[in-house]
């Protein structure tokens, strides 16, 4: 009888250890499915979401700081904006006033005794002439309007003008430009009758009127011997460059 029990009971012990051994078997298929990338798709789901929280997350601190990089972009603007229109102003305001447009009014006025320095010189050519220079020394563009009136020593009346010597517009002077003028002093023939040396003259200007008085007149240096005037004395009308001023 104790033969029988023995035998029986290794009998049973053998299934046992082949359902272990099965156990262990599944168990390493399981593990194995599962690093090949065969298993549930709980854990990928996990992953899954864990990554788009964090790129969520990251987005919203992305957007944020678009945000305020767009407020900062509006604030620089606006302070370019604002730098361009002081700039824009700055550049052409001039320290008197008005702009830096000789269209504009406020920036134009007429030249006289006041806002320019006037220098007078005979040339040796032509015969008998003397050139008028007028520097702008204003911060204003200046207008020459028609001819210089001349006065020699005591005269009480201005040279005739020469007409053919008239320009087709008004002289303007920039600041630190010139206009000129040139004064028949005598006939060169010498037929000009009641001449006299003078040591003595005084420019006025005109204003926009013929015959007009555009302010403080300029009373330049003659050389020291002075200039010969005779009746034929005649000045030409104000002209942008002194080759223009002498050719009459």
């Amino acid at each position: 009888m104790r033969t029988f029990r023995t035998a029986r009971t290794a009998r049973v012990a053998r299934p046992a250890r082949l359902l272990a051994a099965t156990g262990v078997a599944l168990a390493a298929l399981a593990l194995t499915a599962c690093d090949n990338g065969m298993g549930t798709r709980d854990e990928g789901a996990s992953g899954d979401s864990t990554s788009t929280s964090t790129s969520q997350s990251t987005g919203g601190s992305g957007t944020t700081t678009g945000s305020s990089g767009s407020t900062t972009g509006g604030s620089t603007a606006d302070e370019a904006s604002s730098r361009t229109r002081t700039g824009t102003g700055a550049d052409k305001t001039s320290p008197n006033g008005g702009t830096a447009d000789p269209a504009d009014p406020a920036n134009r006025v007429t030249c006289n005794g006041s806002n320019t320095t006037v220098t007078v010189q005979p040339v040796s050519r032509p015969l008998n002439h003397m050139l008028i220079t007028v520097k702008n020394t204003g911060s204003k563009f200046c207008d020459l309007y028609y001819n210089p009136s001349v006065r020699f020593g005591e005269a009480q009346s201005a040279p005739r003008v020469i007409e053919d010597s008239q320009p087709q517009a008004v002289v303007t002077l920039a600041p630190g430009e010139s206009g000129y003028a040139g004064v028949l002093l005598s006939s060169a023939d010498g037929s000009g009758g009641n001449g006299s040396t003078e040591n003595k003259v005084v420019i006025h200007f005109q204003d926009g009127e013929p015959g007009s008085d555009a302010g403080a007149p300029a009373s330049p240096a003659l050389p020291a011997e002075g200039v010969y005037v005779d009746d034929s004395v005649a000045v030409t009308y104000w002209r942008s460059t002194a080759d223009d001023a002498l050719a009459y």
